[in-house]
């Protein structure tokens, strides 16, 4: 495996990107991309020159995961978004080498901090299904994983819950944010 910066010329691995995106989050993200077009759409604005773009590849060529990371509040603070590894390669360590792979760059480009958000739109840890309010951050101490949720991969890399934001995609469906700094 290798991993390289995304080429707006290989069409070949942005399709395998997009296609990759719509199959990965359509059991719990449904929202996420919903077709090709929508996926498409998300690999190409990866392009701009403010974000980084690495994808791994086998020797064939063959996608088996993708990173992105976009530039905030100056520089000092990059989103990682999205990341995808397909399923046929997942636990085998790609998606913790992407993360690492995003954070030196993000460090390269003088980034302090890495965030994300990781959505609970399925039931999927004991935030979501139930009202946050007034008690958020209670909640959030007490948060349990029921179904595989990868707050807990994060969590692995080094991440911290920093928040959450109730209801973000709809009644009893949060965005957690996670967030890591790269100081050190």
């Amino acid at each position: 495996m290798q991993i390289i910066n995304l080429d707006a010329a290989d069409e070949d691995i942005l399709q395998q990107l997009a296609d990759l995106l719509v199959d990965s989050f359509k059991e719990h993200w449904a929202t996420a991309w919903t077709n090709f077009d929508s996926a498409f759409q998300e690999v190409q604005e990866s392009l701009a020159p403010d974000r980084i773009s690495r994808v791994a590849v086998d020797d064939n060529g063959t996608v088996l995961g993708w990173i992105g990371g976009i530039s905030q509040y100056s520089g000092n603070v990059w989103e990682l978004h999205p990341l995808v590894v397909h399923s046929e390669f997942q636990r085998q360590g790609i998606g913790s080498a992407l993360v690492l792979d995003l954070e030196n760059k993000v460090r390269e480009r003088g980034g302090i901090t890495l965030w994300l958000g990781t959505d609970d739109e399925d039931n999927m840890t004991s935030l979501s299904g139930i009202d946050l309010y007034p008690n958020v951050w209670e909640h959030i101490a007490n948060i349990k994983n029921l179904r595989g949720h990868p707050y807990e991969f994060y969590q692995k890399l080094g991440f911290v819950i920093v928040g959450v934001m109730p209801d973000a995609n709809g009644v009893g469906k949060p965005d957690i944010y996670m967030a890591k700094s790269l100081r050190s």
